[in-house]
């Protein structure tokens, strides 16, 4: 049983990649081992140097560091992160003027900064990016995530976005230590 263990192990994706197309910068390709994927990425395309608002999807070698579902929607998906279920008072908060800035918050319902328990179905499932978190630098960029698309893979505001089914197929394979290269 142990060989079987450990050859499972060594199959896990280390490195998924994302490359934006070459006919429209606000979409691209999810690359997990064989398996490409159609992405939507940030209405400003892939971008070097990333600034708060402006629409862009870094691009940067991004590591997986959570992931987060809706309980109330859907059974914890299988995968090797760490995972969170969202609450209705989960947010992540994207002042730049607040110590908190990039980092998953408590605020009750209703009030602003970037809600995860969201009325539709885009955050049902999101992979935390790796992105402007060690060091956080203010400005620099918040809520970078890997989440659920919006039917015709219509941009979002910097974030890589799938298709559901992608999640179930790519999540269980990856490696605890997984990366996401945007190029």
């Amino acid at each position: 049983m142990r060989k079987a263990e450990d050859s499972a192990a060594s199959r896990r994706l280390k490195r998924i990649t994302v490359v934006r197309s070459v006919r429209d910068p606000r979409k691209g390709f999810l690359k997990a081992g064989a398996a490409l994927f159609p992405c939507a990425l940030g209405r400003s395309g892939v971008v070097v140097d990333k600034r708060e608002g402006d629409g862009g999807t870094p691009r940067a070698e991004l590591p997986l560091r959570r992931l987060f579902f809706r309980g109330d929607r859907m059974s914890r998906p299988a995968s090797l992160l760490p995972a969170r279920r969202i609450g209705p008072r989960d947010a992540w908060c994207d002042d730049t003027a607040d110590r908190r800035y990039n980092r998953l918050i408590d605020r009750p319902p209703g009030q602003a900064e970037e809600r995860l328990a969201r009325a539709d179905h885009l955050y049902d499932v999101i992979v935390e990016l790796g992105w402007n978190d060690a060091p956080v630098r203010r400005g620099r960029g918040s809520a970078i995530f890997w989440h659920l698309a919006r039917p015709g893979f219509t941009p979002t505001a910097g974030c890589v976005a799938v298709d559901r089914h992608v999640f179930a197929k790519v999540l269980p394979r990856l490696a605890r230590s997984c990366t996401l290269v945007v190029r």
